[in-house]
């Protein structure tokens, strides 16, 4: 009876472990599952020889089509390459969900909360009124303009105090980037020579560094923490969320002790708290208010930052290209102001240059996981319901039929004939695009034309030290440059 009972077990566990290693039924092409793991062990030894999940990928497509489907641990990875099937799914509501799991709740203390991973009515919600109370405290207006402004005079003068002085510049923007949403989000300016706070900085690029944007062996094996915690990165990222949520629970219950109902609201903080305590929504609570914060905050403190030490990179490897900037802004605008918002139209190299820089590095190689939130067909396959679908924008941003040398640098790429801006609609998407777009494109947009503009403006920029330089940043859910050096040499008058 118990030999039995224990067959019955075995064949049991044996049919569920076929089952899973089963593809479903019309399921994009890909390499052959293996039970338990999936494809995890033949996509982390790519991984381990092109050293970029975003590479991993484009091998894949090169084997299998611009649609691949793979199951990595217990997850079914869908990946998407070219500009046509990506913006399906950008504009399909089938796609419009956030993957769930372990990586993504334990962001937010065990819930689907916040704003990047959540989905749904609650995201809806949330992002309407997170939005619309940005704005009331200046977020895509002039209020944001001028407080960019203040934190580009307040680097500028650092700068100038280091003048021809070697300077980390792979990371040296973090802080001033962060205060102009810091300010919108929380009132105030943060001091950009708090040491904890630029710590607190080093260790949130250390996590974008940890996984990748489909959650990593957290995600996919979350067992695996118990056997191996630093190895699938728990312990660190367990640090850097305690550590956030310490420096954001301080701050909330300062706002707390402040809270005055009857008052209009000074900040998104404040505005939120009041929500809370009408609690006639039960979407307003302290933990979504905590994710909300840490969402904008990493968001704000990771993406532009990042985007800034690259262009500071290829002015260092395209001199000539820096030259061409500083000579346009010397003459649509002069040396005795500084480049405001308003000069960007004007400053059409200058624009060009940037949308180069975004193209050829891609910040988000592989954009912001999406979810299928239903059974659904898409370019002739099935895709089950909860699939985890990963658009690779580099593939758009380096498509060689298009862009014919993707690997060279050149930001003539974006001007005409008569020297106006080329949209490259389709083609250039650094920002993703549909109802997932990133909410904070306006901003981002702002903080690099302004502190890229206030740098060029201000100084020369040289290369110090012997190592050899390049664009081929760190891997991660975000791309981030390699650490650097750069003597700033002020441009007098």
């Amino acid at each position: 009876m118990i030999f039995s009972l224990c067959c019955l077990v075995v064949t049991l566990i044996m049919f569920l472990i076929l089952n899973k290693m089963k593809r479903p039924s019309k399921y994009p092409p890909g390499p052959t599952f293996i039970p338990i793991v999936g494809n995890f062990l033949i996509y982390r030894k790519r991984l381990k020889v092109l050293g970029y999940h975003h590479l991993v990928w484009m091998e894949l497509f090169q084997k299998y089509g611009d649609v691949v489907g793979l199951k990595l641990g217990r997850n079914l990875v869908v990946g998407v390459c070219g500009p046509l099937a990506i913006q399906e799914v950008f504009e399909r509501e089938d796609f419009d969900g956030r993957p769930d799991g372990f990586f993504f709740r334990m962001r937010t203390f065990g819930k689907r909360l916040g704003l990047v991973f959540s989905d749904g009515s609650f995201w809806r919600h949330q992002r309407k009124f997170s939005i619309q109370q940005l704005r009331n405290f200046g977020f895509a207006r002039r209020e944001m303009e001028e407080k960019i402004q203040e934190e580009t005079a307040s680097i500028v003068e650092i700068f100038k105090k280091h003048n021809s002085q070697p300077i980390d510049m792979h990371n040296v923007f973090g802080i001033s980037v962060l205060n102009g949403l810091w300010a919108m989000m929380a009132g105030e300016r943060l001091d950009s020579d708090d040491e904890r706070l630029k710590k607190l900085l080093e260790i949130i690029n250390d996590c974008f560094r940890i996984v990748d944007i489909s959650g990593g062996l957290l995600n996919q094996m979350p067992f695996l923490r118990h056997v191996a915690p630093e190895t699938t990165g728990y312990n660190k990222l367990k640090e850097i969320l305690d550590r956030m949520w310490e420096f954001l629970e301080e701050t909330i219950t300062e706002h707390r002790k402040h809270l005055e109902l009857s008052e209009q609201p000074r900040d998104l903080i404040e505005a939120f708290l009041q929500q809370i305590h009408i609690n006639n929504d039960p979407t307003f609570t302290d933990d979504q208010l905590m994710s909300v914060c840490l969402d904008l905050f990493m968001a704000g403190a990771e993406t532009t930052s990042n985007t800034l030490g690259f262009a500071i990179l290829a002015m260092i490897l395209y001199p000539e290209v820096r030259k061409n900037v500083q000579e346009e802004m010397d003459r649509e605008i002069g040396r005795t102001r500084s480049p405001t918002l308003k000069d960007r139209a004007r400053l059409k190299y200058t624009e060009a240059v940037l949308m180069e820089i975004q193209r050829r590095v891609t910040i988000a190689p592989l954009g912001i996981a999406h979810r299928a939130v239903k059974d659904t067909e898409f370019n002739g396959y099935e895709i089950p319901e909860d699939t985890i679908i990963l658009t690779n924008l580099y593939s758009v941003h380096m498509e060689k039929s298009y862009w014919r040398d993707p690997f060279e640098f050149r930001p003539e790429r974006f001007l005409n004939e008569a020297g106006n801006i080329i949209k490259h609609e389709g083609h250039y998407i650094p920002f993703g695009g549909g109802r997932r777009r990133c909410l904070g494109e306006s901003l981002g947009k702002a903080n690099v034309f302004m502190f890229f503009t206030a740098v060029l403006h201000n100084f020369n920029i040289e290369k110090f030290g012997e190592e050899e330089l390049t664009l081929e940043g760190f891997d991660g859910v975000t791309m981030a440059p390699k650490p650097f050096k750069a003597k700033l040499i002020y441009r007098k008058d």
